[in-house]
């Protein structure tokens, strides 16, 4: 199965449609109610739901999801029977296959209800009609789409050559699946001075993100939290706990982490682990979200 330990966990919903096309005369036996095998709709209700809480029992690469709200409704229509299904979870990854597969066992049950009477049954047109969660919740991500942003990599043993800089490489991956201009990257020491220069700079040039990597730990050299917590005209507390809570799953040291968020002007500054996967796991708890706050900021209102 994919792995989706990156994820965050978030509300999802999907809803899809499907037919089960009948004869008149079977049409009409359903309005009176008088089928061979009794209640249509009830049996094909519970057949749907049963079937969704085995999605990932029947289909590989699906993983197990928690359904949170699952409902199935039928429609009599010109030719036969309509069926809605809709689910809700919150979870990492979607719950369109638990619906669709829910959809499709009462289709089928209906079809076996029916199948005494009508020799020309036939189950048709099942299809997604909306998902919504995760990246296809595309009125957050739309604000990252031309946003600029900048890297600010805080350790003097980067600075001096002796070690490599791996956190700003994956931070800059982020920035490109998430449709982020880089405008610059720049590897500094760990000194207050060299730090509040560099992030004003970016400021003045109107950056709308700046991530800091490095100096957010408890080491007597690690000084870009308190730099640049000066720096800010507004804390955004959410967003550090957000990181930390996403990396506490991950593992038991997120919770030494200083990692900070703020506003300086129009510029969200954000500052992040210097180790590579807390980099990765910091931006992957707040992307896209984030760049909600850019209308925000702009007084555009939610």
């Amino acid at each position: 199965m994919i792995d989706i330990t990156e994820k965050r966990t978030s509300l999802r919903s999907a809803t899809a449609e499907g037919f089960v096309y009948c004869t008149p005369e079977t049409l009409k036996r359903i309005k009176e109610n008088t089928l061979p095998k009794g209640d249509l709709f009830g049996v094909a209700k519970a057949s749907g739901l049963l079937a969704s809480k085995k999605t990932s029992d029947l289909i590989p690469h699906c993983h197990p999801v928690n359904i949170d709200s699952f409902d199935l409704t039928f429609e009599l229509v010109e030719r036969g029977v309509r069926i809605l299904a809709s689910g809700k979870s919150i979870g990492k990854t979607g719950i369109e296959m638990e619906v669709l597969t829910g959809l499709s066992v009462a289709a089928l049950t209906i079809y076996d209800l029916l199948k005494p009477i009508d020799k020309e049954l036939e189950i048709s047109s099942v299809r997604l009609l909306e998902k919504k969660g995760g990246k296809s919740e595309m009125q957050i991500s739309k604000f990252a789409d031309g946003a600029k942003a900048a890297i600010l990599v805080c350790s003097d043993s980067t600075f001096a050559g002796k070690r490599e800089d791996a956190s700003g490489k994956v931070i800059e991956s982020i920035f490109k699946e998430s449709n982020v201009e880089l405008a610059d990257y720049r590897i500094v020491p760990d000194e207050p001075e060299e730090i509040r220069k560099k992030i004003l700079s970016w400021v003045e040039l109107g950056i709308d993100l700046i991530v800091t990597t490095g100096g957010t730990g408890l080491g007597p050299r690690d000084n870009t939290t308190d730099t640049v917590r000066a720096l800010l005209d507004q804390e955004i507390p959410g967003i550090a706990e957000a990181m930390r809570s996403f990396g506490q799953d991950r593992t038991p040291y997120a919770m030494l982490s200083r990692s900070l968020a703020g506003r300086i002007k129009k510029t969200l500054v954000v500052c992040v682990p210097g180790s590579s996967n807390g980099a990765r796991e910091s931006l992957k708890a707040i992307f896209p979200a984030i760049f909600h706050a850019k209308k925000m900021m702009r007084g555009e209102g939610h």
